[in-house]
């Protein structure tokens, strides 16, 4: 047994004493989970398989004095990668320059999991223990997230014995069926973080901009307001801009719930009212004209009836008197 394997093993039994003294065997294996993630540094190669179509992607991550590094990347396709310096997150795509957000956050579930307060998890799902499965070629833990309500998602968590790293997310519908699947094809856990972090740790990213900067004026008061969103969800951020492209004027609100994020846009409709359906994996977008005559645009990780009622719920504020 390699030295680090056993630094691994002992952190993992002295983590599961504590946290099974103080919470039931499910949380104490999110919280383990979590606490891999923060303290580890690996190399995890993953497949995300959504509608029968394979995107791979590489997260590393690494733990400096004071500095915690993680790269996201797409090895397929158009070049994309993330960057995040502790909270600070640089985007680069090929189809545009790079630019780095403060108080940002990697995109998709994957990670937001592995970070994210565990109190909407423990408010609005069950947590289940299903045994024990093998990924990786690696003995798995396997914990179920089963949702208290029809308009989440359920998830299936494989974490790996030995080190607590979330190995495998399977994004499951009311019907238990598979709609999305993150899986790690490829393991890699060191004492010291990767030359290629240390390398990008002195590169030269992109100046950090805060939301204040990148919308001249956030957090503007909207004239319209979704009257129902899924309970847990609530408004954390609205403003006034222009769509990249387009250039359409639109009002946007984003709602969450701490784990999942709801993006509202509404905007003039056309000439032609029109009703879109796009899936994209776990992703629902519904877009449809209401008879005040907007278009409204729901989007996010939820089912296609929990984005179509929220669509439908815009309406105009009431000036009270």
């Amino acid at each position: 047994m390699s030295g680090l394997r056993a630094v691994v093993l002992v952190f993992t039994w002295t983590l599961s004493a504590v946290v099974f003294a103080e919470a039931g065997p499910a949380e104490a294996l999110l919280q383990q989970m979590q606490q891999a993630y923060r303290q580890l540094n690996f190399e995890l190669t993953l497949v995300e398989s959504r509608q029968g179509q394979l995107e791979p992607k590489r997260l590393t991550r690494g733990h400096f004095d004071g500095l915690v590094m993680t790269h996201l990347t797409h090895l397929n396709g158009r070049p994309r990668e993330f960057v995040q310096r502790d909270d600070e997150i640089s985007f680069f795509d090929a189809s545009h320059e790079g630019y780095t957000l403060k108080h940002s956050r990697l995109p998709g579930l994957f990670t937001r999991l592995q970070l994210t307060s565990l109190e909407p998890v423990l408010d609005h799902y069950d947590l289940v223990i299903a045994g024990r499965s093998r990924v990786l070629g690696r003995v798995a833990q396997v914990v179920r997230l089963v949702p208290r309500s029809d308009h989440y998602y359920g998830y299936v968590l494989w974490l790996d014995q030995e080190s607590g790293l979330l190995l495998k997310l399977d994004t499951l519908d009311q019907d238990a069926g598979l709609v999305e699947q993150t899986m790690g094809v490829a393991l890699h856990i060191s004492e010291e973080p990767s030359v290629f972090l240390r390398e990008l740790k002195a590169a030269t990213l992109p100046p950090a901009m805060s939301l204040a900067e990148v919308y001249p004026a956030p957090q503007q008061p909207l004239q319209w307001q979704a009257e129902w969103l899924p309970e847990g969800f609530e408004v954390r951020s609205q403003d006034k801009h222009k769509l990249p492209v387009t250039e359409q004027p639109v009002d946007y609100l984003m709602a969450s719930n701490g784990l999942v994020d709801i993006s509202v846009y509404v905007a003039e409709a056309g000439a032609e009212p029109r009703q879109q359906l796009i899936r994209q994996g776990a992703t629902h977008l519904v877009s449809l004209v209401n008879p005040s005559r907007v278009e409204v645009t729901v989007v996010g990780d939820i089912p296609a009836e929990t984005a179509r009622r929220i669509a439908e719920s815009v309406k105009p504020k009431v000036d009270t008197p």
